[in-house]
């Protein structure tokens, strides 16, 4: 679990909520079914409109990885490549083909059968990037979602303002009711903008990191399998291949496998 996001989303929401309080307002203020219905569905609709339905509905399934991100253990990653290498150093590529049931992840076992195959280093690099960057080219899709509702929901946001404006506009005989309507009508606008300042546009960002570590990690698989190709020299591929590791990302398993 990633306890930065949920912390986030907690001190944001609690700030907001207490400066609320401070100011003598109540949450009951804010609690409009009304602004909500025309922020949320306006969004969702114009969202929709612009990107098709499974890419929407997958870029939901993907905001999950923001909070809980798939555990990713990059030295054992490294471990499995160096294994390859030797077992592809004293009995050559060919007894690879053994391994491939075990493999889980589709781009390595991919690039893994390629090289059992007899594909020559340069051209398994083409072959395999030509997939990293149709992977790469679909996934961005997925953050673009939440970009463009981070966009929409403040103009919906000031939509439904105006829309609350015009149903004051018929009560101007009654100052009370028209003091009230107005407060009412600019929830609206408090729930555009801050859902996406507060959620849509930090979630696209969060998960452009995420695909980020995830390139990286097909990357230096890519590399791995290539390299044993080349007759790299296994302990020379786990330095190589462990470049790829940031070194906060390194220290943080280290401390984990010790704990």
């Amino acid at each position: 679990m990633d306890k930065g996001s949920f912390f986030g989303v907690f001190l944001a929401v609690a700030g907001i909520l207490a400066g609320l309080l401070i100011e003598g307002g109540n949450i009951g203020q804010i609690l409009q079914p009304t602004a909500a219905l025309i922020v949320f569905g306006g969004t969702m609709g114009a969202v929709l409109l612009q990107f098709p339905l499974r890419t929407v509905v997958a870029s939901f399934k993907r905001a999950t990885h923001a909070f809980a991100p798939p555990r990713k253990e990059h030295n054992h990653m490294i471990q499995t490549l160096v294994s390859f290498a030797n077992k592809a150093r004293r009995s050559g590529v060919v007894s690879l083909d053994a391994d491939l049931q075990t493999i889980q992840d589709p781009f390595l076992r991919q690039a893994l059968m390629l090289a059992v195959d007899g594909t020559e280093s340069g051209d398994l690099r083409k072959i395999m990037q030509v997939s990293l960057d149709s992977m790469t080219e679909s996934e961005e899709r997925l953050p673009a979602v939440f970009e463009a509702a981070g966009g929409f929901s403040p103009t919906i946001g000031i939509l439904g303002a105006v829309l609350g404006l015009i149903q004051v506009m018929h009560h101007l005989d009654n100052m009370q009711e028209v003091g009230r309507g107005i407060a009412v009508a600019f929830v609206a606008t408090i729930y555009g903008v801050g859902i996406a300042n507060l959620f849509f546009l930090p979630l696209a960002g969060k998960l452009r990191l995420r695909m980020h570590a995830e390139y990286m990690e097909r990357e230096m698989m890519l590399e791995g399998v290539a390299s044993i190709l080349d007759g790299m020299n296994p302990r020379m591929l786990e330095v190589k291949l462990g470049g790829f590791i940031e070194e906060q990302s390194r220290g943080k398993e280290q401390m984990e496998r010790a704990a």
